[in-house]
């Protein structure tokens, strides 16, 4: 009894220590954004800096308005949302209540693998694929537009979305389904009005790790969408905040600006993946109240 005694409070200490190490990171990499990002917009001036439509880091007379960048982000990832979150639900409702075990089993490897690849392959698929093609498609001087990285963001939260979805659908009490198909629904009725609706904690939580995947990607999107500093249009060339940072970065001077600005860019896309999670949160803690 006193060996297991000592195993359980080393292993406890383990897992404290963990925690702890988990929340420092979390707390240095905020305090190290904010030092490092608050002095540039404070510079160049909150407003200016936000909402300023025009990007000229190494002009003569430099100018850093991100707006551009935010509405770029923003639109893109509800592209993606809007294509990607019924596409990945569909597929897991197929995975958990239709498909048979052997063809749940040759697309569960699928759907890992789609989760594996890396953003550059995409990047690259979509540089050598769906560039050509929107420009043929569409009759465009250039395919690389923001449209064609919202179908390769599309494709990329696909994985998050399926895999958290089908999940929670699993996790569904099969009395529930039993009782709805006891009333005389249909198999079909019963999955959209008791399943899905059941499940829809577990769904929202994949809708925005999706969400924060779209939002976060670089590689990818650099390759598709022409990373030019455009108002976003659904046929022009565009760049995002996570691209105008992954862009610049490298021959920014060190003390300039410019890479104060490109820091003070990866503070408001922090910003961002925090409401994100805190929007997370909520719809969570309102899914388990409401049950």
């Amino acid at each position: 009894m006193k060996v297991k005694h000592v195993i359980e409070r080393v292993m406890n200490t383990v897992f404290f220590i963990c925690g702890m190490v988990s929340i420092a990171a979390v707390l240095l990499i905020t305090i190290y954004m904010v030092i490092a990002g608050l002095p540039a917009i404070l510079e160049i001036g909150p407003i200016d800096f936000l909402l300023g439509q025009v990007w000229q880091s190494t002009a003569a007379d430099p100018k850093f308005g991100i707006l551009p960048f935010i509405m770029t982000s923003v639109w893109g990832t509800l592209g993606a949302v809007v294509i990607g979150v019924p596409i990945g639900l569909c597929t897991a409702i197929f995975l958990s209540k239709l498909a048979p075990p052997k063809l749940a089993a040759i697309v569960h490897p699928a759907v890992e693998l789609l989760a594996g690849i890396p953003s550059v392959v995409y990047g690259l698929i979509g540089m050598m694929v769906l560039v050509p093609g929107v420009m043929n498609l569409f009759d465009l001087k250039s395919g690389s537009t923001l449209l064609t990285a919202i179908l390769v963001l599309a494709v990329m939260i696909l994985p998050s979305i399926i895999s958290v979805s089908e999940t929670a659908l699993r996790a569904v009490p099969p009395e529930y389904e039993e009782a709805s198909l006891g009333l005389g629904a249909t198999w079909i009725e019963t999955v959209c009005k008791v399943s899905v609706p059941a499940a829809k904690s577990g769904i929202a939580a994949g809708v925005v790790l999706g969400v924060g995947r779209a939002i976060g990607e670089a590689m990818a999107v650099m390759m598709v969408a022409g990373n030019v500093a455009n108002m976003p249009g659904l046929f022009k060339s565009v760049r995002f905040l996570t691209t105008a940072v992954a862009s610049e970065m490298s021959y920014a001077a060190d003390g300039s600006l410019q890479k104060q600005a490109l820091f003070s860019i990866g503070l408001i896309l922090f910003i961002f993946i925090m409401l994100i999670n805190l929007l997370l949160g909520r719809i969570l803690k309102k899914g388990a109240a409401t049950k």
